[in-house]
């Protein structure tokens, strides 16, 4: 019953989102106007969160200039909806013309020379449009998104459907090497699109970075996948250029990763993201608690053993 229950959803829901989707940008980013009144001046969504963050990552901003961001992100949050709602039916004209891929030859060079791609991706609007990919490179080049699957079975099946519709794979986390040997025994080129500044869970913790002001737990996988399969490692610096069109610039990180020491290409990371950041503040993802975790919770509780984070035993009681 439930089965048929979530079906009937999923298909009332995902008609609703394709029929909106059919609505003209300048008509939804209408509906965007008023979803930033109703976000920022009543609900004040995650409003402690975002300032605590701003304040914490800006000590030399005053709090006028912190304020003026907050509003800002939550202008960009909110035009981030309707965009990507836009996306279950843009066409690939439109997209195109929304999102710019430069820096796109170095990489598509790198393709042709039979090497595959790592490129890393971060929270900074609009990331979505990143699924278009697909149109700029060759179109025997499989692009793969690494993804979370979502709690919500129904909005997780309508989110894998509005990015695999530019020709993107979706690539569970837990599937991303297994995915990667797979399509190299196929001898097929790949480029794996990673969104990296996400907060890692504990037991992956292996390494931290000074970013915007906070010691930082990061993840590493990307770094390790690409020194164990061979791929050459991209950086997408994503940038507004106005309302609903965007640049992203690839910059090559590392060629050859496998002679790049530890952890080097994941602190050159941070620190473009963080360049990122600095110019234009308001389209990075402020919403979330992304320093939860600190070093000395990690060292309390944890240690590494053979490579491995495992959890202290804990002291037996007397």
């Amino acid at each position: 019953m439930k089965k048929i229950i979530n079906k009937i959803l999923y298909y009332i829901i995902s008609g609703v989102w394709y029929g909106l989707s059919l609505l003209p940008l300048r008509l939804l980013y209408v509906i965007s106007d008023l979803m930033f009144l109703i976000l920022a001046d009543f609900i004040r969504y995650r409003r402690r969160t975002i300032l605590k963050n701003l304040h914490d990552s800006f000590p030399e901003k005053d709090e006028k200039e912190i304020i003026i961001i907050m509003l800002k992100f939550y202008h960009r949050f909110c035009d981030y909806i309707v965009e990507t709602v836009k996306l279950m039916s843009m066409s690939k004209k439109q997209a195109m013309r929304r999102i710019k891929f430069e820096g796109v030859e170095e990489m598509n060079q790198v393709l042709e020379q039979g090497q595959s791609v790592a490129l890393l991706l971060s929270h900074t609007f609009n990331w979505e449009l990143i699924s278009t990919i697909p149109y700029w490179v060759d179109k025997e080049v499989v692009c793969g998104e690494i993804y979370h699957p979502l709690e919500n079975q129904i909005f997780d099946r309508l989110t894998l459907r509005m990015r695999e519709k530019n020709n993107a794979v979706g690539v569970p986390m837990k599937d991303t090497l297994r995915q990667i040997i797979s399509w190299q025994q196929q001898g097929k080129r790949h480029i794996m699109g990673y969104l990296y500044d996400q907060k890692p869970m504990w037991q992956n913790i292996h390494h931290w970075v000074d970013f915007l002001n906070h010691d930082t737990p990061v993840l590493t996988g990307a770094e390790r996948i690409s020194k164990a399969t061979g791929e050459a490692v991209f950086y997408g610096d994503m940038q507004r250029v106005k309302r609903g069109y965007y640049v992203c610039r690839l910059r090559l990180i590392a060629e050859n990763p496998k002679d790049i020491p530890n952890w080097e290409i994941t602190d050159k990371y941070y620190q473009l993201l963080e360049e990122t950041i600095h110019r234009q503040p308001e389209l990075w993802l402020w919403s979330h608690k992304r320093w939860k975790r600190t070093r000395e919770q990690f060292n309390q509780r944890f240690t590494i053993v053979n490579g491995k984070v495992v959890e202290k035993p804990k002291p037996e009681n007397k």
